[in-house]
């Protein structure tokens, strides 16, 4: 009831066909379009992440229900204010949610399974993490603040739902006053790049206000290279998803003291004693 996503997964396939069908038109560029693999790995870890979720989000509700019940106001969903109040606080929530899951290295490992991908098509958007467990924190203040918590799970459906279709590159750039305030293809493409001046950047989900805000927008300039500064290279679901958190733990097994595997697991992603001595 609550998630738009298992119900837009017909659509989700029609438009993944039709942007795939779309590309065949184009010169050969293997920097553009779809590589087999690829999407398939993608596509594998999006049905792992609609099975982790069948279970988590019973956690999940049930975690919101208990700070629903001791907020001290409940704020009514037939008032129109509520939603649109909804609609900045979550997307406000998942701006933060998603800059720590760049900038803290533990919530990277989940993270980073999005980012995996050389190649930046709608079947991107469905490569999503299996270790979720890390997000709760974020949207729990809304509880507390009185939105219910079907509203906010309908809410975060809406976010992944718009976010879906700004993982294409056949959308170059839309009007400017809709590049100004939204997320666009332009935005996420730039999100999505390992090109030195896009990393970190652009970290929105319905809206890009945020990150002019915050200070974390970059537009789109040079051309992007899309995953990692260190790709993995494999195609293999279940080191796409483990990859990170296997990293750190050899890192943390070699680290020489407490403070050292601390910062291994809670500094940014590439951090290293010696850098940060250097500093």
């Amino acid at each position: 009831m609550f998630d738009l996503i298992l119900h837009a997964i017909p659509v989700f396939v029609l438009c993944l066909a039709l942007e795939f069908v779309s590309f065949r038109f184009l010169p050969d560029d293997e920097e553009l379009g779809y590589e087999l693999r690829d999407a398939s790995t993608s596509i594998a870890m999006g049905l792992g992440n609609v099975v982790v979720n069948a279970g988590w989000k019973l956690v999940v509700l049930a975690a919101y229900a208990a700070a629903f019940l001791v907020a001290p106001f409940q704020l009514p969903a037939d008032n129109p204010l509520t939603w649109v109040a909804l609609f900045f606080a979550d997307d406000l929530a998942y701006y933060w949610y998603h800059r720590t899951h760049h900038t803290v290295r533990v919530f990277w490992a989940s993270h980073v399974v999005h980012h995996s991908s050389r190649y930046f098509n709608l079947s991107t958007a469905l490569r999503q993490p299996w270790t979720p467990f890390s997000s709760m924190p974020y949207w729990l203040p809304l509880a507390f603040l009185g939105f219910p918590p079907w509203m906010i799970l309908f809410q975060q459906s809406v976010s992944l739902l718009y976010q879906f279709f700004i993982h294409t590159e056949r959308i170059d750039r839309m009007w400017k006053p809709v590049e100004l305030v939204m997320n666009t293809p332009s935005h996420h493409r730039v999100h999505h790049g390992s090109n030195q001046q896009y990393l970190d950047r652009n970290y929105g989900g319905i809206l890009i206000i945020w990150d002019r805000l915050f200070r974390t927008f970059e537009p789109e300039g040079e051309r992007v290279r899309y995953g990692l500064t260190k790709n993995i290279g494999t195609f293999n679901p279940v080191r796409v998803a483990t990859h990170e958190f296997t990293a750190i733990w050899q890192d943390v097994r070699k680290a020489r003291t407490w403070k050292e595997r601390w910062g291994y697991v809670s500094k940014h992603p590439g951090w290293a004693p010696e850098a940060s001595s250097l500093r």
